[in-house]
């Protein structure tokens, strides 16, 4: 296991972030139900084989099974006997937690109101990373802002991120917090899989420059690059799309991108789903990819993508079947300023 930056911050976090929107989930919880009901004894399981194999960094939300998830991730570490300081708890505010008109947003109201409960469902003191975990329309951006800076100070929360969020909002965050001095989004959570590469648009650019770390959701694309799907098996028995199909993807492009990753994984003796998630790993901009598992077996192959090395020949291969259709201005950036490339620096001598 590899610990990268957290943004442009001094703390690390593991390559690979255990994601929890598997764990809880009831007769009553909807679209969780759909996605993961683990009951605590395996949730304590596969908390354990994350741990065991170096991984420091957990994510959750409030609104994951509406508070379950929280809840078993916090007592997995208390019946595993972890260290408070050996990992790093990530969670988000934002989505439906009531019946209410403010049970719900980036609001100062509803922000100061969540974090406590989740607080209290963590079993924790504080939260590492406080996530806004989506946009919010009405909410002021200098309002959400201030809330998360005053959790900050009161010690409840020592980073914050944000998700799901276009470019030109989170730079324009980044400019508002760093005028107020404001602690500022050091992590952008983020859709990015070899099936969907449209973040590398505006976002990467964007995050790269400002020294934001990315942390990738669904990088199997909803179960969708797990070796089950390809061309005549659109809904495997047992696959989460079949009752859950989420997020949107381009079902010929992402088939095509599987057969190059069957052919690779063939050749290293691997999963589709390893090579996928190796292929993030091997990206500069990423900092952590969220997995996530509804069985030790399933984790256990996911978090040896970690030892797959991908060749630069194999990723040419991968970047050329995935890569985006050009779109405006991206392709006038081309006609444009090839001739502006920089050149390689020469020392004089």
């Amino acid at each position: 296991m590899k610990y990268n930056r957290m943004g442009r911050t001094g703390l690390y976090v593991s390559e690979i972030c255990l994601g929890t929107m598997t764990f809880g989930g009831n007769e009553d919880a909807g679209m969780w139900k759909a996605i993961g009901s683990l009951p605590q004894p395996q949730v304590n399981a596969i908390v354990k084989q994350a741990l065991d194999a170096g991984v420091n960094f957990f994510d959750t939300a409030n609104v994951y099974s509406f508070g379950a998830s929280e809840e078993r991730l916090g007592t997995a570490f208390k019946d595993l006997g972890v260290k408070r300081s050996d990992v790093i708890i990530a969670t988000k505010v934002f989505g439906q937690m009531g019946p209410k008109p403010n049970d719900r947003g980036a609001s100062r109201g509803h922000i100061m109101d969540q974090v406590k409960l989740s607080l209290e469902r963590l079993q924790t003191d504080h939260i590492d990373l406080y996530q806004i975990h989506g946009n919010d329309t009405v909410t002021p951006i200098e309002e959400t802002l201030r809330a998360l800076d005053d959790l900050v100070s009161q010690g409840l929360v020592r980073y914050v991120g944000v998700s799901n969020w276009a470019a030109w909002k989170i730079a324009k965050a980044l400019g508002v917090s760093e005028r107020q001095g404001y602690a500022r989004f050091e992590t952008l959570q983020a859709y990015y899989t070899i099936a969907g590469r449209d973040l590398e648009r505006e976002l990467v650019p964007m995050i790269t420059s400002e020294d934001v770390g990315l942390m990738v959701w669904s990088p199997l694309a909803g179960g969708l690059l797990s070796g089950k799907f390809g061309p005549g098996s659109n809904n495997p028995e047992g696959a989460r799309r079949t009752t859950f199909d989420f997020p949107p993807v381009d079902r010929d492009r992402a088939f095509a991108c599987i057969e190059v990753m069957r052919e690779i994984g063939d050749t290293h003796g691997v999963s589709v789903a390893r090579i996928a998630l190796a292929w993030l790993l091997h990206k500069s901009h990423v900092m952590s990819v969220i997995i996530g598992a509804k069985t030790v077996e399933q984790l256990e192959d996911n978090l040896a993508a970690v030892d797959v090395t991908l060749s630069a020949e194999e990723m040419a291969r991968l970047d050329g079947v995935s890569e985006l259709p050009q779109e405006y201005p991206g392709w006038m950036f081309a006609r444009q300023g090839g001739a502006r490339v920089p050149a390689p620096f020469k020392p004089r001598t």
